[in-house]
């Protein structure tokens, strides 16, 4: 699950509301190793629907005419099954099968087991479910630039992908991919500009819009856009509908069960309404008669829904959940939701927790309010 790195606490003083840059990178880095786990397979060698299995060579002509003269159709066709052919269907070889008996049926069969209709089988089965598609030109390039771990190199090598291969159909991911190496330099300037070229390529990339949903309430970029700063939560909020559209849409992976794919979808959910908390947080601020107490509310549902459902909450979310509900002086939801934060959390996450709690609790001691029964 993606974690959130806003988790310095929120005071009524706007300054006060920021968080330090060193937090969100230190969870950038986190985010960046668990959303990109969830990246399709990409490569050339996605698994084909049809082909021959690890240590099998696809048959020969002259295997399929033996194999045919012996064993029979039936028999055959369990082979090209299994293993494909190694040859293209044409007019010799047609004639050379036709003279062994082969069927009309058997012909079609032996062009589907072909390398080129395999490929073409082993394409769209991977589109159908979502996956990435990478061609074999592109292949080797795209893999550096998805296995690498330095953000430098990441963003250099994202780079030379799209300045190599600018008409790849995954031109999306190698955006998606450097948004996320300046994501884990913590530079959401640079996140925010990726990202938007990514999903200006393709308006439903989850992972571009998780990136933006995130980066543009975060203090890092509101703090310098101050003035456009309602046109920017704006911009996330559109940012996180959408992602939403796109969860919603998507297709199992291959050999995915019902219940990882439901889960993936979940953990994606549970981010995004995360995000959409940060997003009426940062709005509730922006009354000029103190905090707005709607978006507050609003901030506190979206927060709710994001620890709920998933196997893993972000103790993040509750810890901003804790903050939602002690700025509108709901001090027992604030102190459940602060001992949540605490007992899932850790570093300064679970620091910030433990000082919230005592302070909620002094905060109810003096405002005189019960005990909760």
């Amino acid at each position: 699950m993606v974690v959130e790195g806003r988790i310095e606490p929120i005071m009524k003083a706007k300054t006060t509301m920021k968080i330090k840059s060193l937090l969100f990178l230190g969870s950038a880095l986190l985010l960046s190793s668990t959303l990109f786990a969830q990246l399709p397979a990409a490569g050339s060698g996605t698994a084909p629907t049809m082909g021959p299995q690890a240590g099998e060579a696809p048959m020969t002509e002259k295997e399929v005419i033996t194999e045919l003269k012996k064993d029979g159709p039936e028999q055959l066709s369990k082979d090209l099954d299994k293993r494909g052919v190694g040859f293209e269907m044409d007019a010799d070889v047609e004639k050379r099968l036709r003279k062994a008996k082969a069927t009309d049926e058997l012909i079609k069969a032996i062009t589907a087991a072909g390398p080129k209709e395999r490929a073409n089988a082993a394409k769209a089965a991977a589109q159908a479910s979502g996956a990435v598609v990478v061609a074999p030109e592109e292949s080797a390039d795209f893999k550096a630039l998805q296995t690498e771990l330095d953000p430098d190199k990441a963003a250099a090598l994202a780079e030379a992908f799209i300045q190599k291969h600018p008409n790849s159909q995954v031109l999306t991911y190698a955006y998606a991919f450097e948004a996320n190496a300046y994501e884990m330099k913590g530079d959401v300037e640079k996140v925010v500009e990726y990202a938007r070229r990514s999903v200006a390529l393709k308006k439903d990339n989850v992972m571009s819009l998780l990136m933006l949903s995130y980066a543009i309430p975060t203090p890092q970029y509101v703090s310098k856009h101050q003035a456009d700063e309602e046109k920017a939560l704006a911009e996330a909020e559109g940012d996180v509908n959408q992602a939403i559209a796109a969860i919603q849409d998507l297709k199992k992976q291959a050999n995915e069960s019902d219940d990882d794919f439901a889960k993936r979808k979940a953990a994606y959910l549970a981010e995004v309404h995360a995000d959409m908390g940060m997003v009426h947080l940062d709005r509730a601020q922006l009354g000029l008669m103190g905090l707005d107490k709607a978006e507050l509310a609003k901030a506190e549902q979206e927060y709710k829904l994001s620890v709920t459902g998933v196997d893993h909450p972000d103790p993040s979310a509750y810890y901003r959940l804790g903050e939602a509900c002690r700025l509108q002086e709901k001090y027992d939801d604030a102190i459940a939701a602060f001992t949540k934060a605490s007992e899932l959390g850790q570093g300064p996450v679970k620091q910030y927790a433990d000082q919230q709690i005592a302070k909620v609790k002094e905060m109810k001691a003096q405002s005189g309010a019960p005990a909760k029964p």
